[in-house]
């Protein structure tokens, strides 16, 4: 088993004042040659935007893109004549595809929005562009991994045009839970949003992650209640 450690103050930072962003992997003005993409995973990024204020039209195509907030609430228009709100529980997928112009604006005019945009290289490149989300029970989630985003087409979880699977994890302390790739060949993406968990030898607190790769396994044990994010991605960018 392969392991590298991305602790919570390792990360890229930007302030741009209306938003603050930390980037795992390199993105923008944050460059590190160490960090550039976790097989399929591409981007990583833990953003906090102030009321009124967002990303203006831009464009995207071939990548894979998932937001999830973690509190408030983000407006989505793009140039497919699509206009939601994803809320804190949704979670939102778009395929840029052959190419796609959206906006991301925080939903309201003066509470914080916080969210992850996590981005993964597709399977399939030059598909129609598409989008979709969906709300999601944070009971469901409780001492178990609820699972939100998979390669297969369901009324019970997102479709992602990859061979990735996305879980959410709200875990008591001293729980403990066995992981093993959905794929031989996938690795493993455990990122704490909250609490303290053990993965191993290691200890990783909020906002902290784990990547794992060549694995059979992995042997989680929650220290301090905890929520995470595990993704089961191709190793294979």
């Amino acid at each position: 088993m392969k392991t590298v450690i991305h602790r919570g103050n390792t990360r890229g930072f930007a302030d741009h004042g209306w938003l603050q962003s930390y980037h795992t992997f390199s993105f923008a003005g944050y460059y590190n040659p160490e960090r550039i993409h976790f097989g399929a995973l591409r981007v990583l990024n833990d953003d906090t935007v102030k009321g009124g204020m967002g990303f203006g039209a831009h464009p995207h195509d071939n990548m894979e893109i998932v937001s999830i907030p973690l509190s408030g609430a983000l407006e989505h228009k793009d140039n497919t004549g699509r206009h939601k709100i994803i809320n804190q529980h949704d979670v939102q997928i778009m395929s840029a595809g052959k190419g796609i112009q959206h906006s991301e604006f925080n939903a309201s005019k003066t509470e914080t929005v916080k969210f992850l945009q996590i981005w993964l290289f597709p399977k399939v490149k030059d598909i129609q562009p598409r989008y979709d989300q969906k709300t999601f029970d944070p009971a469901d989630r409780h001492n178990k991994l609820q699972l939100v985003v998979a390669p297969e087409e369901s009324e019970e979880t997102l479709w992602i045009n990859q061979d990735a699977w996305f879980s959410l994890g709200q875990f008591d302390k001293g729980q403990t839970l066995t992981y093993s790739p959905k794929l031989k060949d996938n690795g493993a993406y455990l990122l704490v949003l909250s609490g303290k968990v053990k993965v191993g030898d290691e200890i990783l607190d909020s906002r902290d992650a784990i990547a794992v790769s060549d694995y059979d396994k992995l042997d989680l044990s929650v220290q301090e209640d905890a929520s995470f994010l595990l993704m089961d991605i191709p190793m294979v960018a």
